[in-house]
């Protein structure tokens, strides 16, 4: 059914403003050195990885596992966060490569056209939410502030990643080749739930030297609201 006139009380109510300030897209790479179709994925990744405006994830996956080769970047918790994907978008399967922009679009890991229009289209949109890094030693300091508060309750996640490692992959079905990997995630891990009501400033450790990523998430997991790097 088609919607009906707005009222004038509806159609003259404040709008809710953004901040305007943009943060850089976030794309997870869900792939696995022991899946043949991945390395093309891998490769694109790579590319995008260099862009200021884009934060480039490598979550690797460990179901591929069983077939002749062990991914030693693979975690489970990274399987689940795939799965729990899938289950937010009624989707009955998870496969790989398969990337994911900002939280909310599902894509196969090797339809680079369509990554960068999904990209440029999330760079045009502007943040509700200003998230500033600071480090301290081996403490990041988080500060966050949301206008207008949330919709619905967000988790604040940190994420740390290794630029770059070369794997000479012996078995499976990459056997005998040598691929080059980027952005290996090697923890993620939530650190706060926040309503936005209020600022917020945290302290979280972030020891050693990979690379730090705040990301502000809608529950589910959603739709990315801010997210932030500090190499």
């Amino acid at each position: 059914m088609p919607p009906g006139p707005r009222s004038a009380t509806a159609a003259q109510a404040p709008q809710p403003t953004a901040f305007t300030e943009y943060h850089p897209v976030v794309v997870e790479l869900y792939t696995s050195q022991g899946c043949s179709s991945c390395p093309p994925a891998d490769a694109l990744l790579a590319e995008i990885a260099g862009r200021d405006d884009v934060i480039a994830l490598a979550l690797h996956v460990d179901y591929w596992d069983y077939i002749g080769w062990a991914d030693r970047f693979a975690k489970p918790g990274f399987t689940k966060r795939q799965k729990a994907y899938a289950r937010a978008a009624g989707e009955h399967a998870i496969y790989t490569p398969q990337m994911i922009v900002e939280g909310s679009e599902h894509l196969v890991g090797l339809r680079p056209m369509e990554l960068v229009g999904l990209i440029d289209q999330h760079n045009a949109v502007p943040s509700q939410i200003r998230l500033s890094l600071a480090r301290e030693g081996e403490v990041l300091r988080i500060k966050l502030e949301a206008q207008p508060p949330l919709p619905q309750g967000a988790v604040v996640q940190l994420v740390r990643y290794r630029a770059e490692e070369t794997v000479n992959i012996e078995h499976g079905e990459n056997a005998g080749r040598v691929v080059r990997y980027s952005n290996i995630v090697t923890d993620w891990a939530p650190i706060a739930e926040w309503d936005g009501r209020q600022p917020l400033t945290l302290d979280a450790n972030a020891p050693g030297s990979d690379a730090a990523v705040v990301i502000v998430q809608e529950q589910g997991p959603g739709a990315i609201l801010a997210a932030a790097r500090l190499r």
